[in-house]
């Protein structure tokens, strides 16, 4: 039981605005500090007043209404919130708590109340922040979603934005009521990679970023969508993703069209590289064997008529001795271009290819070039041979011109599936910078070669210094 002599310290000491006022006049009879600072009236100003009087918008009628079930005893307590204006005419929200205090003499209504300035703030505050969530949810293509997967396994979402009927073809509102419904839209062949995600989100809580195809039954169409959301752990009530869906259908369709164009330019490269290189077989055949045999032919003529020249004839004899030694000349230049448009010692096979190359390479340049094969003799179709022979051409002159090398290595290798060719030097070495240069068509040719093989060729910094080209090709079936 309160002691009166606590009253006055419960009063002044509390945070909390305490009015104590008159039953019948509404006058306040006390008001504690806290009251009187608020307001920025003494307690002198106060005893005259009475709550309509720093309440302004609150009227005798509606507070007596307020009241009236306290004094008559159908309610112990009531509560009211209101606006008080200070001494300065600044205001502020306040809500009070109302008891009836009964007594012989002078009953009393006690009124205890709380400014709210702080709560109204933080409500305003939110109010701007959940418009401003509107406005973004509303103008981002998508659906912003949120889904609990709970411990026992049962799923929910908890909140779905309103893209949700536009993106999935069902209402937010059906989807809500059964969460189940998500996975079966997702077609039967994509369903076992959107668990196997969820699965490792939950478990690593890493972010879930997710792409694949809904059956959307309202307009008998497949969509692509991608789903990225962030896991966090919610104590009792198990993992909880929030995040976007999209609809990448059409990035998607395009993505498949670059790829079929991709895949109709690498069709069409190989094929110019069939049809250059057999054009160049037949030319180097047509000059071997028409240009040589005539220039052979020719040779052989011209040492007849040498030998039937008149002997005391220097001048005819060193006529004849020039256009000899130019057909000498001719027979080696056309040599050296049948060589240049298709070396016959792919005749004899890709190792044997292989090793000479690397031996004229060694006399052009000076730099000293190794060449190691597992096999003796490595079968391949032509087109195969042509095309491994090119690159290790273009890799051996791209060496010459630019790696400042010293010594390069050459390994050739058969498995049981593929053939593997390395060139390694110990050059300079190449930034990656440089490999991707617009111009470096050398290299992109090189690529394009093994990518119309199916095989795939890397260009990367040599381990111990240098650069090292590595190819790999499949055996044909």
């Amino acid at each position: 039981m309160m002691q009166a002599e606590w009253l006055p310290i419960v009063m002044q000491g509390s945070f909390s605005e305490i009015y104590v006022v008159d039953c019948d006049s509404l006058r306040f009879v006390e008001t504690n500090q806290a009251a009187r600072k608020n307001l920025q009236y003494s307690a002198a100003e106060l005893s005259a007043m009475t709550p309509i009087g720093i309440a302004q918008s609150l009227s005798r009628e509606v507070l007596e209404n307020i009241l009236f079930p306290l004094r008559c005893g159908r309610s112990h307590r009531a509560a009211l919130e209101t606006v008080h204006t200070r001494k300065d005419g600044s205001s502020y929200p306040i809500e009070f708590r109302l008891f009836y205090c009964p007594s012989d003499t002078a009953p009393v209504y006690i009124a205890i109340g709380n400014d709210i300035s702080a709560r109204h703030a933080s409500a305003k505050a939110l109010r701007i922040s959940e418009a401003r969530f509107r406005a973004i949810v509303s103008n981002t293509p998508g659906l912003f979603f949120q889904f609990l997967k709970k411990p026992d396994g049962s799923t929910s979402f908890p909140y779905l934005s309103e893209g949700c009927r536009a993106l999935l073809g069902v209402t937010a509102e059906r989807l809500r009521a059964d969460s189940a419904q998500f996975l079966e839209l997702i077609v039967p062949e994509d369903r076992s990679s959107y668990l196997e995600s969820m699965a490792a989100s939950a478990t690593e809580m890493k972010e879930l970023n997710w792409e694949g195809r809904i059956w959307v039954e309202k307009w008998k169409d497949i969509k692509w969508i991608n789903l990225r959301s962030t896991p966090r752990a919610l104590p009792g009530e198990g993992v909880q993703w929030e995040g976007i869906m999209t609809n990448i259908t059409q990035s998607k369709l395009e993505e498949a069209e670059i790829k079929r164009s991709r895949e109709q330019l690498a069709e069409l490269s190989a094929h110019i590289e069939r049809v250059k290189e057999k054009e160049r077989t037949r030319i180097a055949r047509e000059i071997h064997d028409d240009l040589g045999g005539n220039l052979t032919a020719i040779k052989m003529a011209l040492a007849l008529v040498k030998k039937r020249l008149p002997a005391d004839d220097p001048t005819l004899a060193d006529k004849t001795d020039y256009v000899d030694a130019l057909v000498d000349r001719t027979i080696e230049a056309i040599h050296r271009i049948s060589v240049d448009l298709r070396p016959s010692i792919l005749d004899f096979g890709i190792v044997a290819a292989v090793d000479w190359q690397a031996k004229e390479f060694e006399k052009q340049f000076g730099i000293p070039c190794s060449f190691s094969s597992n096999k003796k003799e490595i079968d391949l179709h032509p087109d195969q041979a042509t095309a491994l022979f090119r690159i290790f051409q273009e890799a051996l002159t791209n060496i010459g011109k630019h790696a400042r090398a010293s010594q390069v290595t050459v390994r050739l290798a058969r498995t049981n599936r593929n053939v593997r060719l390395a060139i390694t030097d110990n050059g300079c070495g190449i930034a990656t910078k440089d490999r991707l240069k617009p111009k470096s068509f050398g290299i992109r040719g090189m690529v394009e070669r093994a990518n119309a093989l199916g095989g795939n060729l890397s260009v990367s910094n040599a381990p111990e210094g240098g650069t090292e080209v590595a190819l790999k090709i499949p055996l044909s079936e």
